[in-house]
């Protein structure tokens, strides 16, 4: 499906974007990740007969660009974008409204919606300037439009990957005459370290079991969402622009229990 696609994926070092570059290498992609360095750390490069990663910043205004021309320079073209890259912005402050931070705000809306907003203004740049359509599929949430509040009340979160799919939208509609398509998959919760604490929770993973019933009731893993990006990304997919499409288990359009 992805055969002779060259691809970026930010965020694809751990969780989502590690299953998604595998099955897309299997799909015949090549691929370069841009995973998250440690803090302080310089950009840096590891490179195999299979794998380019790249290790920097997603935050930072360089580094889509820099993924995108060595990407560029590594296959000698630009096919695609997929945005993973995201976060939690619990640690610092997010939460309920009327108990978040400042800095939880920003920090959050820094994690999830402005490493949007770079990557893909550095993408939709690169396209034009090869003056050729492409694909962006970004990673918002099942949070940005179906809110849990019992057990899922970190507001600046929802309220940033809402942004994902407003920008994305706006996007789509403003760049369809280039033949650059922009969609959006919204997951319910999935197994990856960010879910660390919803997966540790007994209470939280009762409540899962009601809220997302698909297959017997069950967290959601990364490999559920491989398919439908891989598909985005391809030529089959050259119809499809705009869209927010949510995998979630049946999250969005199930009540949930939990005991009172």
């Amino acid at each position: 499906m992805l055969q002779h696609k060259n691809i970026l994926i930010i965020g694809g070092t751990s969780g989502i974007g590690l299953a998604a570059a595998k099955r897309f290498y299997e799909l015949g992609a090549n691929i370069v990740c841009i995973g998250k360095n440690e803090d302080g750390a310089k950009p840096s490069v590891t490179e195999s007969s299979t794998h380019h990663i790249l290790l920097a910043d997603a935050s930072k205004d360089e580094t889509a660009e820099w993924g995108i021309s060595y990407c560029l320079d590594k296959f000698k073209g630009f096919d695609g974008l997929l945005h993973i890259a995201g976060g939690s912005g619990r640690k610092f402050g997010d939460g309920p409204l009327h108990e978040m931070t400042l800095d939880g705000w920003i920090k959050t809306m820094e994690l999830n919606a402005t490493s949007v907003m770079l990557s893909n203004k550095a993408a939709i740049k690169a396209f034009l300037d090869l003056e050729k359509g492409g694909s962006i599929v970004n990673i918002a949430s099942v949070l940005s439009n179906n809110p849990a509040p019992h057990h899922f009340s970190t507001h600046a979160y929802a309220a940033s990957k809402a942004a994902v799919v407003g920008l994305s939208k706006s996007a789509a509609s403003f760049y369809a005459k280039n033949n650059i398509r922009v969609n959006v998959i919204s997951p319910g919760l999935i197994e990856t370290p960010m879910s660390k604490r919803a997966v540790e929770n007994e209470e939280i993973m009762s409540y899962i079991k009601t809220k997302q019933p698909i297959d017997g009731g069950r967290i959601g893993y990364p490999e559920d969402l491989t398919e439908l990006m891989a598909l985005l990304l391809s030529d089959q997919g050259k119809f499809i622009t705009g869209q927010n499409i949510s995998i979630d288990g049946g999250w969005s359009i199930s009540e949930g229990q939990y005991a009172i």
